[in-house]
């Protein structure tokens, strides 16, 4: 079976600042080495136009209107030192969006094994009134509640390893008993969230942070002595991934020392978790990552794990 992925150029018309770290050049960087692979079990789609129906999900309506109010037509804004828009960031925000939900409709309808949305702005630190840290939309928690509202499933899992914590995540997904979320970051880091004591209204929320210099030792540390047998208890019906590459040892934004290797370990234990209990179902969608090689090369070693637990 395939693996799909989503993209879509509209997403290189997201213009930030000149040297802000979110640029176009990190989709770039993965488009140039998506064209080194060559594997007819990827399927390759356009992400289509989410929907505020999607959005409205997690986000109030006031939410939805502070973005799309606050969209130029030339130039640049910015919403906060970090998250800026120009012309085409609404369109590019919205196949985030799009991507996602449709990555799911496919995995769960048995028209791909699994999936990548390989899209940008990034969405884990969007809160649920608050655009912030480079992201709009909570990409991966509209993908949760498509997955458990549309779909009817009745425990979905969301895995974070960007080096940041997803704060946007955690607070979208909060009440949600049918949800968990665990994330593994380096604290203390930006946003400043991410304590182990932040569980959740139900116990929901799994935080695991990590002191800077980390390295993939420790990862496999953590997720075999508290991740892995979290996602284990819970049984998760589906395996959504906040895929941030930021935690890469090369990466300017923060000091963890992980490796690609260290990405394509963890890709590979989450698709355990998902074909001992989702029927192999993952979903998969970028967040971070800064070093451009660094980027290109992790994306790629976590893809290919997709690929072959998909075939």
């Amino acid at each position: 079976m395939a693996t799909a992925l989503f993209t879509h150029t509209d997403c290189l018309q997201h213009i930030t600042p000149p040297g802000h770290p979110e640029r176009v050049d990190r989709l770039m960087a993965i488009y140039a080495m998506l064209d080194t692979i060559d594997d007819a079990n990827l399927l390759r789609l356009d992400a289509p136009m989410g929907t505020d129906a999607d959005i409205l999900r997690v986000h109030p309506q006031s939410h939805i209107d502070r973005v799309t109010q606050a969209a130029p037509t030339s130039g640049q804004i910015s919403l906060d030192a970090d998250t800026h828009m120009s012309p085409g960031t609404l369109n590019a925000a919205y196949r985030g969006v799009g991507g996602n939900v449709k990555a799911v409709d496919m995995v769960l309808a048995g028209e791909a094994a699994n999936a990548l949305v390989a899209t940008r702005p990034p969405g884990h630190h969007a809160e649920r009134e608050t655009p912030m840290g480079f992201c709009l939309f909570g990409n991966i928690a509209i993908a949760a509640k498509h997955a458990l509202d549309h779909h009817g499933l009745s425990r979905v899992a969301v895995v974070d390893f960007d080096v940041h914590h997803g704060n946007g995540t955690q607070d979208l997904l909060w009440d949600e008993a049918r949800s968990l979320f665990i994330s593994s970051h380096q604290m203390p880091l930006y946003p400043g969230s991410g304590a182990a004591h932040e569980t959740g209204a139900h116990g929901n929320i799994f935080n695991v942070p990590l002191d800077p210099y980390a390295d993939g030792t420790k990862l496999k540390q953590v997720y075999e002595r508290e991740v892995l047998p979290a996602l284990d208890d819970f049984k998760p019906e589906l395996v959504l991934i906040s895929a941030g590459f930021d935690a890469h040892r090369n990466d300017p934004l923060a000091n963890l020392n992980f490796a690609e290797a260290d990405f394509a370990w963890a890709t590979e234990q989450l698709c355990d978790i998902a074909d001992r209990h989702a029927q192999g179902r993952v979903v998969s969608t970028l967040e971070g990552g800064y070093d451009l090689e660094a980027l290109a090369a992790s994306t790629a070693a976590h893809l290919k794990v997709l690929l072959k637990r998909g075939a």
